[in-house]
């Protein structure tokens, strides 16, 4: 089994980079003598690929076949700020503004001054074909040549960037829809299909996956040709790249330019497998990842497995690929602090990033989260990054001092810092209420991992507040991101809507069928990119009671339908075991396992750590006398008790007084929210 489509050029053995690119930095983590390394550079926003080609430098890729496993946000940041290609949009005679009606739901119901999302592509951009297909696949009109020629002229003289095509009912029968893309190939113009990003019914929500696909392409194409030959030159002895996915597995460079609308969640993804992966070292399986990085944070609960869903939205948009179930808030290191019109202190989402970044960093003029911990001690000017970069506390406080008499006079620059901290910690704990409280889950059955550059040093009092019994704090964790992506599946996703009911009995013999042809078509896709291994197949089902809008997914084997009764209970306080269920979508979720990182290889390599220290750190409003020392200074398994702030080069966790904390023997940072029994002091 290899990861890779082809073998590395002259007998070399490839070195596996994973590189994951953050609104801050860019992290990077490879396996290099049987050990896990770690690198840090700042992100360069205006191309990312140049943060990448300075790290591949750094470590030093230019006598290896090089494979890069790459984490991206261009796809999500071109979806935020509106800067993607210009779409032309196809669809049945009729349907032209489907994309612009929507649904009737809104997400502040008594607001009446809510503006909907301008759809992506303005009226002037939308064609109707004259052709229909029936809800069973029945073709009742086919497009004339003389339909496709007009419609043809049509497109081409709106000059698009690319086209999206989305006919009623493609994903039953998508003869239409191929026919149309025939005639729309001369174009020249990259094409995305709704029945082969996603053959699914619910047209507003098709049409718009497969209009962001399109909204996509031509901007992932160019940044992922660029990335290509930046790597290319920073590897002599050849290179091949491949994207990570919103559903938590590696994908081809090719399938991700072809299909972009996959990877809009790419480095969260990474974070959730890491997380996951860490945790199990520690014996824990039932988590709550939390990462907090420059930009937002990122939050998913993990019951055993991470779980997919079908009913994301991006930027105000539906995207209905499968992703990793995370919930992503507006809170990170960098995010700037503000007074709105009535006074109150507000949070982000609003972002320093890179550049100018937090004041103390240099550039920056407007206080930050990193800021505000700055101030309260929680972050040590010198052991930031490893002391490759020093905070500037003095610059810090003269810039804040100013900001605060212009904006709020007499407040002090403590009492400022710590309300910045409580206002962050308000969001990202209403985060973690949305993936676990409002799903039906109790928090206080979790372990909230923590990871990102800024995750530990909020953890302990999200978690306090949750009442969640620990905080584990993996290794690396400001980069556990990337280690996520290295160890990642190849991973490919299938499905298609069938509409069954179901009163009697499960229709086993159409079941195997439809499952059959998702078995096939992944099996051929796997071929056609040469990847070498046993593919492992996941079935599950998308199920529904009758006359209900709305579905879970379970299981797809033969107990599916008291899976869905116990799932439907669990999640809504009730199940109707007797009534008529639908069977909706069939899916089919297809992967090759990827070379395991050596568990040894997780663990830090031990350096001699610098003396611990001790500092004045704000807790709940008051100084304390707090133990500043590395993490390598921690003696596994021995316990140590709060307040104390761990240093290590990714990251910092500030562990509040009272907690008890121990390294243990995986390398993880385990902190118990609730401990009762002898504590030591921290090493001093």
């Amino acid at each position: 089994m290899s990861p890779t489509p082809a073998k590395p050029g002259g007998g070399q053995a490839a070195l596996r980079v994973a590189i994951d690119t953050g609104g801050t930095f860019t992290d990077c983590v490879w396996v290099e003598s049987g050990r896990v390394r770690m690198l840090k550079v700042f992100s360069t926003p205006a191309d990312p690929s140049r943060a990448i080609a300075e790290a591949l430098q750094r470590i030093g890729t230019r006598r290896v076949h090089l494979v890069l496993l790459h984490g991206t946000t261009v796809g999500t940041n071109t979806l935020l700020q509106r800067k993607g290609a210009r779409v032309a949009l196809v669809t049945t005679e009729g349907f032209e503004d489907a994309i612009e009606i929507g649904r009737q739901a809104r997400p502040r119901l008594y607001d009446f001054f809510f503006d909907r999302p301008e759809p992506l592509v303005p009226a002037a951009l939308r064609f109707g074909v004259n052709e229909r297909t029936g809800p069973k696949g029945e073709v009742l009109k086919a497009p004339t040549a003389e339909e496709l020629k007009r419609l043809q002229h049509a497109v081409e003289r709106s000059h698009p960037e690319a086209v999206a095509v989305c006919l009623l009912f493609s994903f039953a029968n998508p003869r239409n829809e191929r026919s149309v893309a025939t005639a729309l190939k001369t174009l020249g113009a990259p094409l995305s299909l709704s029945h082969a990003i996603l053959p699914e019914f619910r047209e507003y929500e098709r049409t718009s996956t497969v209009t962001v696909n399109a909204y996509l392409q031509p901007i992932m194409q160019t940044y992922l040709k660029g990335l290509a030959e930046r790597t290319r030159a920073a590897a002599r002895a050849g290179s091949q790249v491949f994207v990570m996915q919103s559903s938590g597995g590696i994908t081809s460079l090719a399938s991700a330019a072809r299909e972009p609308v996959r990877t809009v969640l790419s480095g969260p993804a990474g974070g959730v497998v890491g997380a996951a992966a860490m945790a199990q070292r520690s014996g824990f399986e039932r988590i709550i990842s939390f990462d907090m990085g420059g930009t937002s944070t990122d939050v998913c609960l993990v019951d055993e497995q991470a779980r997919t869903t079908n009913e994301a939205e991006i930027a105000g948009l539906p995207v209905r690929v499968p992703m990793l179930d995370i919930h992503t808030v507006g809170a990170g290191g960098g995010s700037i602090a503000r007074f709105d019109a009535a006074g109150a202190l507000r949070v982000g989402p609003e972002s320093a990033g890179a550049d100018p970044g937090p004041i103390c960093y240099g550039r920056g003029l407007e206080p930050t989260v990193t800021d505000a911990n700055l101030l309260l001690g929680r972050l040590q000017p010198e052991r930031f990054l490893g002391g490759e970069f020093t905070l500037n506390v003095q610059r810090t406080r003269r810039v804040v001092t100013e900001w605060l008499r212009g904006n709020r006079p007499g407040m002090t620059m403590e009492h400022f810092a710590a309300g910045v901290v409580r206002v962050v910690n308000a969001n990202m704990e209403k985060a973690i209420r949305v993936v676990s409280i409002e799903r039906g889950y109790d928090p206080r059955d979790f372990t909230l991992v923590a990871f990102g550059g800024a995750g530990g040093m909020h953890a302990c009092e999200l978690a306090a507040a949750l009442s969640i019994p620990r905080v584990l704090v993996p290794t690396r964790p400001g980069a556990l991101s990337a280690y996520g992506i290295l160890a990642s599946d190849v991973v490919k996703d299938y499905s298609r809507t069938v509409l069954w009911r179901v009163s009697d009995g499960l229709p086993m013999l159409e079941l195997r069928r439809v499952f059959g042809e998702l078995h096939k078509n992944a099996e051929r896709d796997f071929r056609a990119e040469r990847w070498l291994g046993r593919v492992h197949f996941e079935r599950s089902v998308d199920v529904r009671y009758r006359g209900q809008g709305y579905e879970l997914n379970v299981p797809g084997d033969k107990g599916l339908l008291e899976s869905f009764h116990n799932e439907h209970r669990r999640r809504y306080g009730y199940s109707h075991a007797g009534r008529e269920v639908e069977i909706v979508t069939l899916r089919l979720h297809a992967s090759i396992r990827s070379p395991v990182v050596p568990r040894d290889a997780a663990r830090r390599e031990r350096v001699a750590p610098s003396l611990p220290v001790r500092a004045d750190v704000v807790f709940d409003g008051r100084g304390v006398a707090t133990t500043v020392c590395e993490r390598d200074a921690l003696r596994p398994a021995k316990h140590y008790t709060g307040p104390a702030v761990v240093t290590e080069y990714s990251a910092t966790t500030v562990i509040p007084p009272g907690m008890r904390f121990y390294a243990d023997r995986s390398g993880n940072l385990k902190v118990e929210i609730r401990g009762r029994q002898k504590r030591r002091s921290a090493p001093n």
